[in-house]
């Protein structure tokens, strides 16, 4: 066998085993349903997140729920967000309308948790996905947010994320919402 052919032959068998390590290493990357279920369940107290349907950042349900809350393993509008959060329905409605772009009202409160922490969101802009955009991005820890059929119900709060407590995100749009900070920023 010519040296030129032996080579060949171990050029091929390291594409291929190459190749092999590359597609095994992905695949140990990939995150498992069980992996997302554990994080998603982070985000609220046990007593809501143990019963709560469990939906993929895709929209997938991964585990059915028996309460009125579902959770999921990041923030869906945010590409490759694994902050997790769980929402009552009325805030499964305000990030569909968000996401879409589309004005949102309620005659309900919407209630989010986000206990494990929350992706950096820009307080001057709703429809702002990535931080290079300027805007006022403010990094948010444990949380609790909530949407109000009227905002009229909380003049008083600041609109100043750096205020100290509860303060309005997003005033003056239809996306507006208390944010309840649980530990100090």
């Amino acid at each position: 066998m010519s040296i030129s052919s032996i080579l060949t032959k171990r050029s091929a068998l390291t594409a291929l085993l190459t190749a092999s390590l590359v597609t095994i290493a992905a695949g140990s990357n990939a995150e498992t349903t069980a992996e997302k279920i554990a994080r998603a369940i982070t985000a609220a107290p046990a007593d809501i997140s143990d019963n709560a349907t469990i939906m993929d950042v895709d929209l997938t349900i991964l585990r059915e729920g028996t309460n009125d809350w579902t959770c999921l393993p990041g923030v869906y509008i945010y590409s490759g967000n694994k902050n997790p959060m769980c929402n009552n329905d009325t805030w499964m409605r305000f990030m569909a309308a968000n996401a879409a772009i589309e004005d949102f009202s309620t005659d309900t409160v919407g209630i989010s948790y986000m206990l494990a922490g929350e992706y950096v969101g820009d307080n001057a802009n709703s429809m702002a996905n990535v931080p290079d955009n300027g805007g006022v991005w403010v990094p948010d820890g444990a949380q609790m947010m909530m949407v109000f059929p009227s905002m009229d119900t909380v003049p008083n709060l600041p609109r100043d994320e750096n205020a100290g407590g509860p303060w309005v995100m997003w005033a003056n749009t239809p996306y507006a919402h208390v944010m309840i900070p649980i530990v100090p920023k």
